[in-house]
């Protein structure tokens, strides 16, 4: 007798392939009962059934029990094995054909097994009885859209053509359609079992090394891993549950996002200040331009031209402040589409049921672009363009020989109006300057070369003879002694590096810089993607895009990294008991930066460099 699903004891390290057989024996089982009905007794079922209710509600009810259960089709030319199973004859025969090496024969639902391959006859009885449901109505298969296709996620259970999955068991991590899935909602088992929208992702969450399910999260190297691996490579480390991991980092999610909306009022309160402002620039500029055109009028042809110049000059200055405003705003409009992309991405991901799936998709959001603070937005109130009609006035008083003496001063005051943004500030000058803009970052041992052994709160880099003992990871250098910080740099920061030794790097790199192997997309300063300053124990090189630049400044043991990322500056000093500059770059930084360090491998073991605490 085939077990049902409520007779069967289960644990977490059970064979689920196994429960997965008898979950689909049990199901196709039960569909079987039905078989008992006979041709008559349809036909009674559906004359007691209302006229209008017969084609709907009889026919449905016996959809299931004249269906193949390999093609999941109406039968066709049905054939009944001994056990009392039927299918299509070309189904069984089909599915027999695979089984021709083996010695034995069995029915796909009950197993039974024959010695010799039966010699299936047709079914009468079920071939008049299918024809018969046909002309009442029935549709010969599902539709199409119920098939799963390349792109669909297809039910585990279901032979020949499989049907859509409509949930993914994350205890089973196996996919069902609606039929295969109701022992979840009928057997006590099974109920307990967490259900999530269909995926194709399951075996993710599977140990490729152990296969067992991943329920634990390892915080020290970043990955989900099985109960196997806690007591194996990860012995040690800093675990938590799957979920536990999972809602800490829903709280950040859940802050990122309130940060997202803050950020969207913030900046839609400055659309519509600048909005204000392109009012009032235009309302001023139509004033000005209507009381310079009063007083032109009056000094009569001489005054013609000059007032034609005026009025050229006030429309071509009132365009140019409008467009920066425009400009401006168009800029925090796409900032305001960003964020709310941005926002819908990690509402999508924090409705994620699979803690797995969402600890695999949170490390691929990238991190949010400087947001334009609404402080920087300095409007100059009441000035626009009133001081040329004043000019203007002054003019027609003085006539023509004051007119000639004040045109500058007219064609001056009407390019002094400016609406926005203030002058950028300037470079520091002094090392306490610079010491305002300093940052405290760390090195990332998921990125270190094995033979750099990180020390001092991982701010210490040192060349090694040995190999350490770190784990696998996508971001770790395979071919070249670099080390990457875990912050990335955007704004303005200062930091300082003291080497020892030869042949130490100091760079700053986008953080998809290559990590395999020793090609120069790899390496610091040979690719467009990073800038690098050389110290060697008497010279200095700059390093970008596998050009060298020559470098002249005094020798020190310690270098200064100064980077505003939205001017585009990157500047390196020599630091001793003054600070002297030895290379400066001017470029556009389009993505956020991380400070790099780099040992070359032909210098002696015990080269070091340290990222230095300046607060």
């Amino acid at each position: 007798m085939v077990p049902s699903p409520l007779d069967l004891q289960f644990e977490d390290g059970c064979n689920q392939q196994h429960l997965h057989r008898h979950m689909h024996r049990h199901m196709l089982c039960r569909s079987e009962v039905k078989l008992v009905f006979s041709y008559e007794e349809v036909n009674l079922r559906q004359s007691l059934l209302p006229r209008g209710e017969m084609a709907q509600k009889g026919v449905q009810l016996d959809r299931e029990t004249v269906s193949c259960s390999i093609c999941l089709d109406l039968l066709k030319d049905p054939g009944t094995l001994t056990c009392g199973h039927s299918y299509c004859k070309k189904c069984i025969n089909s599915h027999w054909d695979k089984e021709d090496e083996k010695t034995v024969y069995s029915c796909p639902q009950c197993r039974q097994t024959f010695t010799v391959r039966p010699d299936l006859r047709k079914n009468t009885m079920l071939a008049d009885l299918v024809e018969e449901l046909k002309k009442s109505g029935l549709k010969a298969a599902p539709a199409d859209h119920c098939y799963a296709g390349s792109e669909d996620v297809a039910c585990d259970v279901c032979t020949g053509r499989k049907l859509k999955a409509c949930k993914s068991c994350l205890q089973c991590l196996a996919s069902y359609c609606e039929k295969h899935l109701q022992p979840h909602f009928e057997a006590p088992p099974f109920k307990k079992h967490k259900l999530a929208e269909p995926s194709k992702k399951l075996q993710e969450n599977v140990c490729s090394r152990h296969d067992e399910v991943m329920k634990i999260f390892c915080r020290t190297d970043q990955q989900s891993i099985c109960y196997l691996c806690l007591m194996d490579e990860h012995k040690g480390h800093d675990t938590v549950s799957a979920a536990a991991e999972r809602s800490e980092k829903q709280r950040e999610l859940e802050v990122s996002q309130q940060n997202i909306q803050q950020r969207i009022q913030d900046r839609e309160k400055d659309v519509k200040l600048l909005q204000q402002e392109v009012e009032a620039i235009n309302g001023s500029a139509d004033k000005t331009v209507g009381n310079s055109e009063k007083m032109f009028t009056e000094l009569i042809r001489l005054m013609e031209k000059r007032r034609s110049d005026v009025k050229q000059q006030v429309r071509s200055q009132q365009q140019t402040e409008v467009s920066r405003v425009r400009e401006l705003q168009e800029k925090l409009e796409q900032e305001i589409t960003e964020l709310k992309r941005r926002d819908a991405e990690m509402k999508k991901l924090s409705h994620t049921q699979d803690h797995n799936q969402f600890l695999h998709d949170y490390p691929s959001l990238s991190p949010l672009s400087e947001s334009t603070h609404s402080s920087s937005i300095k409007i100059r109130p009441l000035r626009f363009f009133e001081y040329v009609t004043a000019a203007v006035s002054e003019v027609r008083d003085k006539l023509q020989d004051v007119l000639r003496e004040k045109w500058t001063n007219i064609s001056q005051t009407v390019t002094e109006v400016d609406v926005l943004l203030p002058e950028p500030e300037p470079e520091p000058k002094t090392r306490a300057e610079f010491l305002k803009y300093s940052c405290d970052i760390t090195l990332d041992p998921n990125t270190a070369h094995r033979q750099l052994l990180l020390s001092d709160g991982n701010r210490k880099v040192t060349r090694t003879s040995q190999t350490n003992p770190y784990s696998s990871h996508p971001d770790r250098f395979t071919g070249l002694l670099q080390v990457l910080s875990k912050e990335s740099l955007s704004g303005r920061c200062y930091w300082e590096v003291k080497r020892r030794g030869r042949g130490v790097s100091v760079a700053v790199t986008y953080k998809n810089i290559s990590r395999a192997g020793r090609s120069n997309e790899c390496r610091f300063g040979f690719n467009d993607k990073s800038w690098m300053l050389y110290c060697n124990n008497n010279s200095y090189n700059f390093w970008y895009n596998s050009v060298s630049t020559p470098v002249s400044g005094p020798q020190s043991s310690r270098v200064g990294v100064y980077l505003d990322h939205r001017a585009g500056i990157l500047s390196f000093y020599s630091i001793s008991e003054t600070m002297t500059l030895l290379h400066r770059v001017q470029t556009t930084f389009t993505q956020p930066l991380h400070a790099g360090l780099e040992i070359y491998s032909s210098v002696c073991v015990g080269a070091s460099a340290e990222l230095c605490k300046l607060k």
